[in-house]
């Protein structure tokens, strides 16, 4: 049944305009019965499953459970020792995050004395040569217009 004076995209837009009215109308409600959380994307050919891993150890998700897990095998896991370390973990963690503030605000400290070194550098050419910047601008200006 193919009329030979339609174009090929346009047989291709009608089989496949037949094929959605030839689809089962409640494929979309399985899909969505079917798919567990609500959040996921609702497929109507393929739903998605929770794996196993995640219902047979819901702990290991995060990791803190195995590393407790090793800690107590090696005997490390010393309640005193344990928070003394955590204590210093997090006031290293607390310098490092002071350091990393210091250093972008001198970055941008320095990037703001840059900028202005440029653009005085810049104005004292204008002053020195007030011609040769007109013409120079004016030569960008006309192939910036050129271009465009």
């Amino acid at each position: 049944m193919e009329d030979s004076g339609k174009s090929p995209a346009v047989q291709s837009l009608d089989a496949e305009k037949a094929r959605q009215r030839n689809t089962d109308p409640d494929a979309l409600d399985q899909g969505l019965e079917a798919t567990f959380p609500a959040s996921d994307p609702v497929s109507a050919t393929q739903t998605s499953v929770a794996s196993s891993i995640d219902a047979k150890h819901p702990g290991e998700r995060d990791g803190y459970a195995l590393v407790e897990e090793a800690l107590r095998s090696t005997g490390d896991l010393d309640g005193a020792t344990h928070q003394s370390h955590v204590h210093s973990l997090r006031r290293d963690a607390s310098r490092l995050s002071e350091q990393a503030s210091e250093v972008a605000s001198g970055a941008v400290a320095v990037g703001k004395a840059e900028v202005k070194s440029v653009i005085q550098s810049i104005e004292d050419l204008v002053r020195e040569g007030p011609l040769t910047a007109v013409s120079v601008v004016a030569a960008i200006a006309w192939i910036w217009g050129a271009t465009r």
